[in-house]
């Protein structure tokens, strides 16, 4: 079976217009997807939620607010690195690339590198990959403000958005994962994940990934844990999403919003605390489970790197490096590596 035909079996294309169009997976493959994840990462001693089930609408327009609190320093760090590109980067865009992202989301940061290649070619293609919906609303503002620029979008999760770029055409790609959204893999999932872009990639596409730094405790625990509760709500949120669309009966009054960093391992962790014993129904995944008071629902893990770290991971992962940008304080990197 051609990759071709299996696309349109797994997807459903829209076109909204001459320069917009994108592929959904068929409902029915992500409702059973998440009820049965859900189920088995609540169906157990040390439970979890994966982190790509916060960003449905609400959650997506949190994290948005979340970007702009004065304690999360991430995103208007990675911001100052990547107007640093605007000279650097065309150097090692030798011929027309297509601009692959990873979590997309309202494309704030997207517009910076959307700028560098606008200038060097006549008509850009955008690939953005995002589990939102939010996808389409900021595919169409980009094209109000951007001539020339053509967009395809596929809202899907990174591993389903690569398998359906793989093979996709001989365009060279430079694929851009931004924010600190890899630190959230495991080291093992996280390895793994490097290895599946690095499979998709051709000779002479290009990896430009943000990672965030290792740094003072008190820094990262207020960046994940602000003073206005913002972080909370957005923790509190997936619960919310759940109760709305696998038809589940959490009492959000019953939790709370719980960040530390664990130094030793270089990650903060995000976890939901039941405050009370309680029982919970998820009736779509046919799940009924208990929690004890004080009992913890791991939601993220945002892991921090060192530089070494970096260089190592990537190069383990089949990359070779071709140059690493830091903000001021080292407190962020952005590494641009091709396939060896």
């Amino acid at each position: 079976m051609s990759n071709t035909i299996q696309k349109n079996l797994d997807y459903k294309k829209y076109v909204v217009s001459s320069k917009l169009q994108y592929f959904k997976p068929h409902a029915t493959k992500i409702q059973k997807t998440y009820a049965e994840e859900i189920s088995s990462s609540l169906n157990r001693d040390s439970k979890f939620i994966d982190p790509k089930y916060f960003y449905d609408k609400k959650g997506s327009d949190l994290f948005e607010k979340i970007c702009s609190l004065p304690e999360y320093y991430p995103t208007r760090t990675e911001i100052s690195i990547l107007k640093q590109l605007r000279d650097e980067l065309p150097s090692y865009l030798d011929e027309n690339f297509r601009l692959v992202e990873l979590g997309s989301g309202t494309s704030v940061k997207t517009r910076l590198i959307l700028d560098i290649l606008v200038k060097l070619q006549d008509t850009t293609e955008y690939f953005p990959i995002d589990i939102s919906e939010i996808l389409t609303e900021s595919s169409e503002q980009l094209l109000k403000d951007y001539d020339g620029l053509h967009i395809t979008g596929l809202i899907d999760t990174y591993e389903g958005g690569l398998q359906f770029l793989k093979n996709f055409d001989d365009k060279k790609n430079l694929i851009i994962f931004l924010g600190s959204s890899f630190g959230n893999f495991s080291p093992n999932d996280g390895y793994k994940f490097l290895q599946k872009i690095n499979s998709t990639m051709k000779h002479g596409d290009l990896f430009l990934i943000g990672l965030d730094l290792v740094k003072d405790k008190q820094i990262l625990e207020s960046a994940y844990d602000d003073s206005q509760g913002i972080t909370a709500e957005f923790n509190l949120n997936i619960l919310s999403r759940i109760n709305d669309e696998l038809d589940a009966d959490f009492s959000l009054k019953n939790f709370s919003h719980y960040a530390i960093y664990n130094e030793k391992k270089q990650r903060v962790e995000m976890y939901l605390k039941s405050l009370v014993n309680q029982s919970v129904i998820v009736s779509k995944s046919n799940l009924l489970f208990n929690l004890e008071k004080d009992e913890l629902i791991l939601t993220e893990h945002s892991h921090k790197y060192k530089l070494s770290q970096i260089s190592k991971l990537l190069h383990s992962t089949g990359f070779q490096i071709k140059q690493t940008w830091l903000d001021d304080k080292k407190h962020f990197s952005l590494t641009l590596a091709s396939k060896n």
